[in-house]
């Protein structure tokens, strides 16, 4: 090896000598064309920092701290089954971390199911109405699912109509919105109470704090879960807490382990330009020009937190929308208003590329063809091929082309992109991975205080 060294130290000597000698050695200057690709590099840099900065493109910040004893019982509570009727699914059944926090699937599979992932199948081939969404960034997001059915108002006050706070459970709640949410899925038969074989299952659709007390009542008989509870929240009884309290932690346990903000474009906003590609250089500025999609996803999280139609087909079994019931009108089923038919609420972008398949109801499984999708849209949702979705949704295409159309966003009446431009914008998506939240297998518990099994692909 020195001999080796001593080899290559010599050889860029003799270069040294043979090319002149002098006290001050400069290196060569890089040849013309790249030095002008380096500056044509550096300005379109430029400008796509400023194009972000007024499209409020900003860095996304960290989510507050979460006490140490509030995560451990939120995490519990996240994996473990026995908030289920049946007991036999639990919250991160449908949010896997080895899935970056979603199923796989075009839309969710509840309770009543076997296997995980890609392999999970229920006996009847039941599928829940919407895909899962992904669980990242929640701490940033006032408004939550895809109809916006949970959400904050304008004077800061959590709302979920249909099963409607009391203002000691929304006293509760620290983290926000996302502390509601959990409190949501134990309420609905499809996803976790299931129809029947337990007592929570023979209490009426419209009595959701009477569930709530059940489930408490079924977490206060494990002393474990006690313990947790009074540790999460020092100087209160376990006899004195709500569901809310078992909601809050869950929720706050989920803004802190699945807040990220250190992608390649976070640290290209903090000023390094090698932190994206050419191509997601070029793909940032039509992001942010031609594509128009800063439009609508905007601000840290690259979501305008509103409602749009953008000529998504309809797939799976519907939330109970038109004729049979197997059509999904969206916004419209929380505000009346029909020109909110087919929207949904704008997806933030941050991890996207490892979160397929895209939309409400996961119609469009890959990420270059949810991208291209928004080009020549009509077309697009006339020629919709269910031929890529799982064979068990295949047939379930609604016949809605005429109704989405007649709301879609009028953004997209007339937008076409090259395929060359489709192909940097989707290289551009990827620079919002964060390299951390690609391995989230630390998240997951080995066991969990009811003693029921916890849900892992390894």
């Amino acid at each position: 090896m020195l001999r080796k060294n001593l080899t290559v130290t010599l050889g860029i000597c003799a270069t040294l000598w043979l090319g002149g000698c002098s006290d001050e050695t400069t290196a060569p200057a890089p040849p013309p064309e790249i030095q002008t690709a380096t500056a044509e590099t550096a300005a379109l840099a430029a400008q796509v920092r400023q194009s972000a900065a007024a499209a409020g493109l900003t860095p996304l910040q960290r989510p507050a701290p979460v006490r140490r004893e509030l995560n451990v019982l939120g995490r519990a509570l996240a994996f473990d089954k026995e908030l289920s009727g049946n007991r036999d699914i639990s919250c991160m059944t449908c949010h896997l971390a080895k899935l970056a926090t979603t199923d796989g699937h075009s839309v969710a599979i509840g309770q009543g199911a076997t296997g995980l992932g890609p392999t999970r199948v229920h006996p009847d081939g039941k599928f829940i109405h919407r895909n899962a969404p992904p669980l990242f960034n929640l701490h940033a997001m006032s408004t939550l699912t895809w109809d916006g059915r949970v959400f904050k108002n304008p004077q800061g006050v959590i709302r979920s109509p249909g099963a409607n706070l009391l203002p000691s459970q929304r006293a509760v709640l620290e983290c926000g919105t996302v502390s509601a949410l959990p409190m949501f899925p134990v309420l609905s038969r499809n996803e976790m109470r299931a129809d029947a074989g337990n007592e929570l299952a023979a209490i009426g659709d419209d009595q959701p704090q009477k569930i709530w007390r059940f489930l408490m009542r079924r977490l206060g008989a494990i002393p474990e879960y006690r313990t947790l509870f009074e540790a999460a929240y020092p100087g209160q009884s376990f006899d004195n807490m709500s569901f809310a309290h078992a909601g809050n932690a869950m929720g706050c346990w989920i803004t802190s382990v699945f807040g990220f903000t250190n992608s390649p474009w976070d640290r290209f906003l903090a000023g390094s330009d090698d932190a994206l590609t050419d191509a997601q250089l070029r793909g940032a500025q039509a992001f942010l020009g031609v594509g128009k999609c800063a439009q609508c996803h905007n601000g840290p999280l690259f979501s305008d937190g509103k409602f749009h139609n953008v000529a998504v087909p309809q797939v799976g079994p519907g939330f109970g929308d038109g004729p049979d019931g197997h059509d999904d009108f969206g916004r419209m089923r929380q505000t009346g208003n029909l020109g909110q038919k087919y929207a949904f609420r704008t997806p933030p972008l941050r991890n996207v590329e490892l979160t397929p398949p895209y939309g409400h109801d996961g119609a469009i499984v890959s990420l270059r063809s949810w991208v291209d999708h928004y080009s020549q849209s009509t077309t697009k949702l006339q020629a919709y091929d269910p031929g890529q979705l799982e064979p068990l949704l295949r047939g379930t295409l609604q016949p809605t082309t005429a109704g989405i159309l007649a709301t879609r966003d009028s953004r997209l009446r007339t937008l076409t992109l090259t395929p060359e431009v489709v192909d940097d914008i989707t290289e551009f998506l990827k620079a919002l991975t964060d390299p951390a939240a690609r391995d989230l297998s630390a998240v997951v518990p080995a066991v969990v205080p009811s003693g029921l099994p916890v849900d892992n692909i390894p």
